[in-house]
């Protein structure tokens, strides 16, 4: 699976009913920081393609509903949700293997 666009539409359905753990990649276009992140998430959604969890983006400027629903004040902004609830957060830019490990800790 590559990574999904979550949208303020979608989000219910496809991050907090999702029966896997979710990592979404909060960005906008116009962030440096979050362009430059861009390719490194792309890259673990392929490397984690398979396994039990879902990886996608959601951009703020367009769906301003949900960043503002978990407080997203600095972006880029990277959240696992399990179970419908935010379970771990980081925020900025960061190294490819910190992210990895984020997402190891919740894939089974």
């Amino acid at each position: 699976m590559s990574e999904v666009n979550f949208t303020d539409a979608n989000f219910k359905e496809e991050v907090l009913d999702a029966a896997m753990p979710v990592f979404v990649d909060f960005w906008a276009p116009w962030c440096g920081p979050c362009q430059m992140m861009g390719p490194i998430v792309e890259e673990l959604a392929h490397e984690f393609e398979g396994k039990n969890i879902k990886i996608g983006k959601c951009n703020v400027d367009e769906n301003g509903e949900t960043a503002s629903r978990y407080n997203i004040m600095s972006i880029p902004s990277f959240m696992v949700f399990k179970g419908g609830e935010p379970v771990d957060q980081i925020t900025g830019g960061v190294q490819k293997e910190k992210l990895a490990e984020m997402i190891k800790r919740f894939v089974d």
